[in-house]
This record gives C-alpha cells, structure tokens and sequence, in this order.
C-alpha cells in the first residue's frame, strides 16, 4: 500500500489496521521519520515536499515492488506526506509485515534506502537565514548501494 498525503497520521491506527488485515504475522517493523531542527546556527522553520502526483506513487509502488521481490513479506504500508511541513511533524511511515522478523527489519532498511534516494520528491529547507533546495546526500547514495 503506498499513500503520498498532506494530512498527518496516526501511527497506531496504521499499525492496528495492518495487525487488523494479516493475522498471520510474526514480525512487524516500522520506520517513522520526522522532521528535525537543523542546528543551533541555521534553525528550520519549515521544509517544504513537493512531487507530480502519479509519477511519485508509480515510483514508490515501484520500490515496495522489489522489496516483496526480494523478501517474503506479508504487506508493507508506505504513508509519504507532501506539503509544507514543521519541525517535529510526521513526514513518512514505512510498515512491513513477515512471518520473521529478518526479512521485516531488511526490507524495512532497503525501503527507506530506497526512498531517501530514489523517490521522486523535491525538498526546500526554509530557514532563518535562507531557502534552499536540499539533495540527497551522499552518505544516503552510499546506502542504497547495497542493495544493488
């Protein structure tokens, strides 16, 4: 399941409703990321996601595609928000659901791997001093290339 969304989310309620669907699991794991404050220097006062509706859902439906290719999962939730955000707010939420806890935690790695890198969504870090666009950064592109 893949949601790109401006409202926010109830963790709790994803997860029970995804506990609620697959009664055959043994292993859930989740990833949540949230917006943080940049530094004591250059504070955040908000980060702005932009993406082409279809192009981005296409493109996450995509990458959770090889995560059930890769590994034996029972479902995995991907909940993205797009919007003009806050330090602290909601931005992603990742879910995976298997039998075993191995191959959740994995996929749940190579999913967020995957989305920091290659999901197509534009950020603008709006801060006291500046506005900016933000790429991925490098430590992320070396991330990803585990999984290749």
């Amino acid at each position: 399941m893949v949601v790109v969304q401006t409202n926010d989310f109830d963790v709790s309620n994803e997860l029970r409703k995804l506990r609620e669907e697959y009664r055959d699991i043994g292993a859930v794991v989740s990833f949540l990321g949230c917006v943080r404050d940049l530094d004591d220097n250059d504070s955040l006062i908000s980060m702005t996601l932009e993406h082409y509706p279809g192009m981005t859902e296409k493109a996450l439906e995509e990458i959770e595609k090889q995560a059930h290719a890769r590994w034996d999962l029972r479902a995995t939730h991907i909940i993205h928000r797009v919007g003009t955000l806050q330090p602290a707010d909601q931005i992603v939420l990742v879910l995976v659901a298997s039998r075993h806890r191995h191959e959740a935690f994995e996929a749940c790695a190579f999913l967020m791997d995957s989305l920091k890198t290659n999901a197509p969504f534009w950020k603008k870090e709006r801060t006291q001093q500046e506005t900016r666009w933000v790429d991925s950064r490098p430590s992320d592109r070396e991330l990803v290339k585990r999984w290749e």
